[in-house]
């Protein structure tokens, strides 16, 4: 790894430590209940939205309302999201006239949305209105956002609580997430993605005339939108002499804004974050990558702060950031490490593997985004990561496939750790012969068999998903690069969406009935098969007595539990992934250097 590739590792996450640690001064506010200094007039907004909805917010709930609350919600939310994408051809701010989208793009569209995986099989400029992209679709980055974060607060509430049947109430934890903290942070960093050269306007599209005429090839495709193949099963390809382009307009900075601050990924743009209009300049990259793991980070000191111990919130910090530095290395190191190929030609490899990267951000600032978007459950891209060395697009795909629990979605990233922290004092608890116990709580077998449901539902609908899709002709038919890599490009697609990242090895045709509805029901078991036994879990310990330290409690702050933390972090979260990887990344590594 050079030596700016560790400077910007080193001063990014200065900066993110310096901003989240005040930030979760706010967030403790936020899910305490407490008023919020400075927004003491957005009070009055707050109680006139509990009003308006019917909602008392001096009401709990307990862990099965909870649950019924949030699923319902994000049940309607879907089915709004897909109404308006069939019918914005009829409605306003569409001034490029676009179409219905179609029934299996929207469902795919609504769930992932919902579900904070914002995966998206379609090119958005070129699919979505004005009013679909500002309305429904930043909407739901808002909302689904909001939600994660009110998990966390339920579960942290559970730990925190002394025999309590509430675990806060879902209504007044989204209200309040997006009114004091997802709102205001958004309006602040779109200003200053304006500033940057970010657009925001409600222009049609221009078209302009090229200097010189582009020659270039693609793949010939039949009236199913899949390429067509010859006799020998190779792509056809065909000659394209271009005079003109489209320059594409639209409200970006509003929407870019909440897309990294809710770690929810979808761009406006169908090249996301490698779009000048998305992402134009190195410092707009950089606080890019840091809004990315703001609030998830911000979120590990306001556990501290409402359990009281804010040794407890800076040890999963630090288990999180180990896990983080140790996969950003390798992918860094991959990335510009000489490749075997283009050495063997004698291709001047000093800058590093530029293939697939941008270069206004080069290969460092790539590979750093590249991890930091697949850590934190975002999805967002600067780079193409089906373009990376096999170990460097290995590595993003094992962030996901950890759980997004290493930083991870805001909220979720949180919640994900702590049941790897329960599963931690669990094993523990066998290794000396003692009842676990996690914050004063103790672990028992209602607890473990939530968190064994929480952790196992993603790899299984991850490896089942892959499997079905390699069996399938409909699932085989996307595929664009034989062998080791066309299997890793569904392997990462299955990983990301039963995980919530909705980032993709892009080579992969994905917009199609049989991925659609096959990727939109990974997302959603994805997302709320692993939430109801984590609420689940928040409501038993919630009614648990708190139980006070004594000689033989576990010490769950220090270096020891960080590394126990870890240790089961990897062994549990990508075991059941290594068969798969060694099929596809790992044998795809190893024939770079067969001759």
């Amino acid at each position: 790894m050079s030596m700016q590739s560790t400077v910007l590792l080193i001063v990014f996450l200065a900066v993110l430590l310096a901003l989240a640690y005040p930030l979760g001064i706010l967030l403790t506010r936020i899910g305490d209940g407490s008023a919020i200094p400075g927004m003491g007039w957005l009070a009055k907004v707050e109680h006139l939205i509990y009003r308006a909805a019917g909602v008392n917010p001096k009401e709990g709930q307990g862990w099965k309302s909870y649950a019924v609350s949030l699923l319902l919600f994000s049940i309607i939310g879907a089915l709004v999201t897909y109404a308006l994408q069939r019918v914005q051809a009829w409605l306003p701010l569409n001034p490029q006239a676009m179409a219905n989208v179609s029934p299996d793009s929207a469902f795919d569209t609504a769930v992932s949305f919902v579900a904070n995986t914002n995966w998206q099989g379609y090119s958005g400029e070129q699919t979505m209105s004005y009013l679909t992209q500002m309305l429904v679709l930043a909407g739901q980055n808002f909302f689904s956002a909001a939600t994660g974060i009110a998990v966390a607060y339920a579960l942290i509430r559970g730990f925190a609580s002394r025999s309590a049947k509430s675990i806060g109430n879902f209504w007044v934890d989204i209200v309040r997430s997006t009114l004091y903290l997802l709102l205001p942070l958004s309006l602040l960093f779109a200003v200053f993605l304006m500033g940057q050269g970010v657009i925001q306007n409600f222009s049609a599209y221009k078209e302009v005339q090229l200097l010189d005429p582009v020659t270039y090839s693609q793949p010939k495709v039949g009236a199913d939108g899949q390429p067509l193949k010859d006799a020998n099963g190779e792509v056809v390809t065909e000659s394209v002499t271009a005079t003109s382009q489209t320059i594409a307009m639209g409200p970006v900075a509003s929407q870019e804004a909440i897309k990294m601050l809710g770690t929810n990924g979808g761009g406006f743009f169908n090249a996301n974050s490698a779009h000048p209009y998305e992402n134009p300049t190195a410092l707009s990259n950089f606080v890019q990558m840091l809004a990315i793991f703001l609030i998830p980070a911000g979120l590990c000191f306001a556990f501290g702060r409402m359990v009281g111990d804010q040794r407890q919130g800076w040890a999963v910090l630090g288990a999180m950031t180990v896990l983080f530095v140790l996969c950003t290395c390798v992918v860094m190191g991959a990335e510009q490490a000489a490749h075997p190929g283009l050495q063997a030609l004698g291709v001047d490899q000093s800058a590093g593997y530029m293939e697939g990267k941008e270069t206004r951000f080069g290969v460092s600032a790539s590979a750093l985004f590249a991890a930091v978007t697949t850590a934190a459950s975002c999805g967002a891209v600067n780079a193409m990561h089906d373009s990376f060395t096999p170990i460097g697009g290995m590595m993003p795909m094992l962030l996901i496939q950890f759980g997004e629990v290493i930083f991870g979605g805001v909220g979720s990233g949180l919640y994900g750790m702590l049941i790897f922290a329960i599963m931690a004092v669990f094993i523990a608890g066998l290794m000396i012969g003692r009842t676990p116990e996690y914050l004063g709580k103790k672990i028992q077998s209602y607890e473990m068999k939530m968190t064994s449901i929480a952790i196992l539902v993603t790899p299984t609908l991850v490896l089942a998903g892959t499997a079905i899709a390699v069996l399938c002709e409909a699932g085989k038919a996307g595929i664009a690069n034989p062998g080791a890599h066309g299997f890793s490009e569904i392997l990462y697609a299955f990983s990301s969406a039963a995980n919530n990242n909705g980032s993709a090895f892009a080579g992969l045709s994905a917009n199609t009935p049989f991925y659609n509805t096959l990727l939109a029901i990974a997302m959603w078991f994805g997302r709320f098969a692993m939430i109801v036994p984590i609420l689940a879990i928040a409501g038993s310990l919630a009614g648990k007595q708190r139980l006070e330290a004594n000689a033989g409690t576990m010490p769950t702050h220090g270096a020891m539990f960080i590394g126990l933390l870890c240790g089961v972090v990897v062994l549990v979260g990508v075991l059941n992934y290594v068969p798969a990887l060694a099929l596809g990344p790992v044998v795809e590594h190893l024939q770079l250097f067969a001759k």
